[in-house]
């Protein structure tokens, strides 16, 4: 049996994602028993011209819903990227979990080969279905997932390689 765009999309977006939900939600347990200022894990970055930890958590979840809407055919539902703390953050991490969540398996059907365009700020950028998938989201998707792993991670959230990998 071969494997649908669906299986090697939209359920390992949401496992991931759901891993990132647990990862935040520790760090908000941390910070909030130890009294830190969140502002501060927020605005971290591991080095100078690298996003910080808000902006990887903001452009993971764009990856997974951008991709997953362009492959169930759907507009993908528009994000604000104004999230001020981390209870902001797992509710980005959770909404686009929802929405993935909606995406059913003959939405994503034949979107292999199917053509998508990208707008960016100055240019258009053209796609397959599987390339978007393979060539540009899901290896955003992993960078900034474990970006902001490592940043949680940096700053004393106890972590694991199972919270990572989805399996918390």
């Amino acid at each position: 049996m071969a494997l649908s765009m669906y299986q090697i999309s939209v359920p390992i977006f949401v496992r991931q994602l759901t891993g990132l939900a647990v990862c935040l939600k520790k760090a908000q347990a941390l910070y909030g028993e130890r009294k830190y200022d969140e502002a501060t894990l927020l605005g971290y970055r591991l080095y100078p011209d690298m996003f910080n930890l808000t902006r990887q958590v903001q452009v993971a979840t764009d990856h997974a819903r951008i991709c997953c809407a362009h492959l169930a055919g759907l507009e993908p539902p528009k994000a604000e990227d104004k999230e001020k703390s981390l209870a902001d953050l797992i509710a980005r991490v959770e909404t686009t979990i929802a929405f993935l969540n909606t995406i059913k398996a003959g939405q994503c059907e034949g979107s292999e080969t199917k053509a998508i365009v990208l707008k960016m700020r100055d240019r258009e950028l053209n796609f397959t279905g599987v390339e978007l998938l393979q060539n540009r989201s899901m290896p955003n998707f992993y960078f900034h997932l474990t970006t902001a792993y490592a940043i949680m991670r940096h700053n004393g959230v106890e972590l694991g390689k199972r919270n990572f990998m989805g399996n918390t």
